[in-house]
């Protein structure tokens, strides 16, 4: 299978409209721009074998592909309309290309996302999506919006990706459903994209965890000149109660885990009664963790309300070697 039939057989699927004048099949797309919008722009690429375990399922590997990019744009509160695929590939393979295309083309349609252009070439497996979106002009949330005595609030269950992550690499031992629930996580991260939307009426500044809610929560600080107390006992009575791993390890992996794309914000604190009472029950539940505070520094709380060590560093390519 050559390039061209290899583009026309799985990734030529028309291009849900978003203004696409021409999508797949020219020198490059045209996109017909709207009037009162800003672009939102990101980029990120995937390994085998550190973003994906090298056994995993080509479905799973083109959905988290996808999700990882539009979470970006989730981020910022915005709208994802369109995105390109760089694929390389040792060799084409149909039926990996078949459920390659089959995952991509389910998060895509999910979101109303159109595929209008990308490459593809023989090489090691990686795959690289750029997403572009739109917000209305000044309305996008940025992370340097965060004051003192804004409430930090996070979506969902962080850290049970990295959970996932570790079983498979055999540092613990998961009950069997805890065990599915956080490989899904790993596999299939949801995108926020409708909850970063509605938070553009709350969040002060917002980011998605993607190396770990610590260093997450530092890229806010530092780009807001705040510091922040921080604790993540109110996440474990919340929703880790059930679990049956030690406290300190659930905590470790919501800290410096990564890899779950919720979503970590600042409201300021007079606004947190009204969201918390208009949050859209199909939503993730959201929890409380901490407050912005002046100064620069993160501390955060163990149960008897005493300051833990911390590190802000998250995975980091250059440094670090957390294989998958």
């Amino acid at each position: 299978m050559d390039e061209f039939s290899l583009i026309q057989q799985f990734f030529s699927a028309a291009a849900i409209n978003n203004g696409v004048v021409l999508g797949i099949g020219d020198d490059t797309a045209i996109i017909k721009a709207v009037e009162g919008e800003e672009l939102l722009f990101t980029c990120d690429t995937l390994i085998s074998g550190v973003h994906f375990p090298v056994d995993t399922d080509p479905y799973a590997i083109a959905y988290k592909a996808l999700a990882v990019n539009l979470s970006d744009i989730a981020a910022m509160g915005g709208q994802a309309r369109w995105f390109t695929l760089a694929l390389s590939l040792p060799e084409a393979d149909p039926d990996w290309l078949e459920g390659f295309s089959n995952g991509l083309f389910a998060l895509a349609n999910q979101f109303a996302v159109s595929l209008v252009g990308g490459d593809t070439t023989r090489g090691a497996l990686s795959i690289t999506i750029s997403v572009i979106g739109t917000i209305a002009e000044g309305q996008a949330i940025r992370r340097s919006g965060a004051k003192p005595g804004d409430d930090i609030i996070v979506t969902g269950m962080p850290g049970i990706a990295a959970l996932a992550l570790a079983e498979l690499q055999g540092s613990i031992k998961q009950a069997e459903a805890d065990s599915v629930s956080s490989r899904s996580k790993l596999d299939f991260p949801q995108p926020r994209l409708l909850e970063g939307q509605f938070l553009r009426s709350y969040a002060s500044s917002m980011i998605d965890i993607s190396d770990g809610l610590a260093a997450d929560l530092g890229h806010i600080l530092q780009a807001s000149g705040c510091g922040a107390i921080l604790d993540t006992d109110l996440l474990l009575e919340s929703h880790y109660t059930d679990m049956q791993l030690p406290a300190d390890r659930i905590i470790d992996s919501i800290l410096y885990g990564g890899d779950d794309y919720e979503l970590l914000f600042t409201v300021p604190g007079a606004l947190t009664p009204m969201l918390m009472k208009s949050w859209d029950l199909t939503f993730p539940a959201l929890t409380k963790i901490g407050e912005i505070t002046a100064g620069e520094d993160l501390k955060i709380l163990d149960s008897s309300g005493n300051v833990i060590d911390i590190a802000l560093h998250g995975y980091n390519h250059f440094h670090d070697r957390k294989k998958q």
